[in-house]
């Protein structure tokens, strides 16, 4: 499955704008880092533009991200791709065997709470947004609150990448599509 593929798979299952940045957001990070690692920056971008696109119609933990995995099954998609969108979610038991989902895994969380900093921000831009500011918000259990900080911090473990380090990469890989993430 190429980008304009998965896009329209996206966009088929999801209307939410702020579900669409979100994929947005991790596509873009999971392609800087398939570039850091050595990796195929169209298939890792692909795998984090779905991640999460059956979650509109199936939010439950019963059902997501197992029926996007029988989408794309029914699809032809890789399963190495499927594991890796199945292993992102905890609750899934699924391991994490591949560089790519463990990758998935620690940038999705994340993504969302480098967001939700901006969003904050006095201008809501991305390049307002520092590691500092970011790991004091990590420590306001209030803000962002449904953001798991204990994957976001095993993920950066995962990659066996410092936490700030690995902050910062984040923020900067979601910078160069800040203009979609109308951020």
């Amino acid at each position: 499955m190429n980008r304009d593929e998965a896009l329209k798979l996206l966009h088929q299952y999801t209307s939410k704008d702020g579900l669409i940045k979100h994929a947005l957001a991790v596509e873009a990070v999971m392609k800087a880092y398939a570039e850091k690692f050595g990796e195929n920056p169209e298939v890792w971008g692909v795998v984090g533009l779905l991640h999460d696109f059956d979650y509109e119609k199936y939010p439950s933990m019963e059902t997501h991200p197992y029926k996007g995995a029988e989408i794309l099954r029914a699809k032809g998609v890789d399963e190495k791709w499927i594991q890796a969108i199945l292993s992102h979610a905890s609750h899934t038991g699924v391991p994490r065997n591949s560089l790519m989902a463990k990758t998935l895994f620690a940038v999705d969380e994340l993504c969302g709470f480098i967001t939700a900093v901006a969003y904050v921000r006095p201008n809501k831009k991305l390049d307002e947004v520092k590691v500092k500011s970011v790991k004091k918000k990590l420590k306001d259990k209030a803000f962002a609150r449904q953001v798991n900080r204990d994957e976001i911090s095993e993920g950066a473990l995962l990659l066996n990448i410092p936490l700030d380090d690995h902050i910062d990469f984040t923020i900067k890989a979601m910078n160069t599509v800040s203009e979609a993430l109308g951020l």
